[in-house]
């Protein structure tokens, strides 16, 4: 059972799944817009990062289950605000770099806005990150026809519009039904270069071959669904579907 701490209503709120991010998180927190609230889920950290993030003002999701997906949707499900937006909890992404993508969404021109990742300096995205990355965007787009360069976790939709998906994933091919759902829901996605700096601590995705492997592994497996048809908005109010 996930627990939530609370803070005031937000116009916008920020999910930053976290596994042992303390070194990372005064940096990203200090970068969120002011106005918005930070939702910290906080996926099994032993570092003393849940506790350092309240500290710095956020709001702390527990999500016990591991998994990248399963702390996204955590955050997902917590988050009150009519927009949410998504980012990595490890300095590697400016959050603040999420003001024109909201803009975006609230101005109408656009249902889900990612972020294309531009790597900054050595070792801000390894080979065979890269390699696994554009291998997928390909087979997104036979799948659905959208043309993408990168399936980055910078990314900002409607909260309502996020949740009547109807997103299953709770591993590493969670970015990617998002994306796969709302190509399939008619959505306008579109896509903005953003700053991709080395990270601060040790990837627990892409930092390896196994790591990108098993998410390549979740993310086809995400290909090879059936388009599925959004859950009913009063279904999607509900909650987890787990």
């Amino acid at each position: 059972m996930r627990t939530v701490t609370t803070s005031p209503a937000a116009d916008v709120d920020v999910v930053l799944p976290c596994q042992d991010e303390a070194g990372a998180l005064p940096w990203v927190l200090a970068r969120i817009p002011d106005g918005w609230r930070a939702l910290v889920v906080d996926n099994g950290s032993t570092d003393g990062s849940a506790d350092l993030a309240r500290a710095l003002g956020a709001t702390v999701v527990t999500e016990p289950r591991r998994g990248f997906g399963a702390a996204c949707h955590a955050g997902l499900t917590a988050a009150t605000a009519g927009i949410v937006c998504f980012c990595d909890c490890d300095a590697s992404l400016d959050p603040a770099l999420l003001t024109p993508f909201v803009q975006e969404i609230r101005a109408g021109t656009a249902d889900l806005v990612l972020g294309r990742r531009r790597p900054q300096g050595r070792g801000a995205w390894p080979a065979h990150a890269r390699a696994g990355n554009l291998a997928l965007t390909r087979m997104l787009r036979r799948r659905t026809g959208v043309r993408l360069h990168d399936l980055g976790p910078l990314r900002a939709a409607r909260r309502e519009r996020l949740l009547a998906l109807g997103l299953t994933d709770r591993r590493s091919g969670y970015p990617l039904q998002m994306v796969v759902r709302a190509a399939d829901a008619g959505w306008r996605i579109t896509e903005h270069d953003v700053p991709y700096l080395p990270r601060t601590g040790a990837s627990k995705v892409t930092g390896t071959w196994r790591g990108t492997w098993h998410a390549v592994r979740d993310m086809r497996r995400v290909l090879s669904e059936e388009p599925a048809r959004p859950v009913p908005r009063d279904t999607a109010r509900g909650g987890n579907s787990w």
